[in-house]
């Protein structure tokens, strides 16, 4: 890593600063505040994973075309891999760690667990925080358009009859073809 030293007068001990070229940001995350500096490549995804420990969110295709990556930044779905992490200055980014209490699980956790909407795991965290960004644009009454609006995210075990009944269930919405 390329850090810079600098050295301190009073001790004449060489002290490392923040790395050459990093940005300084300042956002909330999971309901608390973050400030941090990030490197102007840095991911969403990366900065969660690699320096937060945060490792819900998964790096399936680093493309944006699975999903496996959703988080929630200011109640909105985002593909964390796509998103530079220097761009969230000021916003509230929610991972599926910050749904639900230790103990206490997001309804829509519940539900996936009441409708076995998992099979292998991997696309869960990414699942689960796009349906909450669906809820939360509040366009989705029926089956079809969940399934519409999920379609972002892939589920490679085809486990999508019983996330769309999971998401119904939150939604209040009775299943229905």
């Amino acid at each position: 890593m390329n850090e810079a030293v600098t050295l301190d007068r009073a001790s004449g001990a060489r002290v490392a600063s923040e790395p050459i070229g990093s940005i300084p940001l300042a956002f909330t995350l999971n309901g608390e505040a973050r400030h941090l500096h990030v490197s102007p490549w840095t991911t969403l995804l990366d900065l969660l994973r690699d320096t937060l420990d945060l490792t819900g969110s998964k790096k399936g295709c680093d493309h944006g075309q699975c999903g496996a990556c959703t988080v929630l930044i200011d109640g909105k779905r985002m593909n964390s891999c796509l998103k530079l992490a220097v761009t969230l200055d000021g916003h509230d980014v929610t991972t599926i760690e910050g749904l639900g209490q230790s103990g206490d699980l997001h309804s829509l956790q519940a539900a996936f667990i009441e409708h076995d909407a998992f099979q292998c795991g991997y696309c869960t965290p990414g699942q689960i925080c796009s349906a909450q960004g669906l809820i939360n644009e509040g366009h989705a009454k029926n089956r079809e358009d969940v399934r519409e609006q999920m379609s972002g995210n892939l589920c490679r075990c085809g486990a999508y009859p019983n996330i769309a009944d999971a998401v119904l269930e939150v939604l209040g919405t009775e299943k229905s073809e």
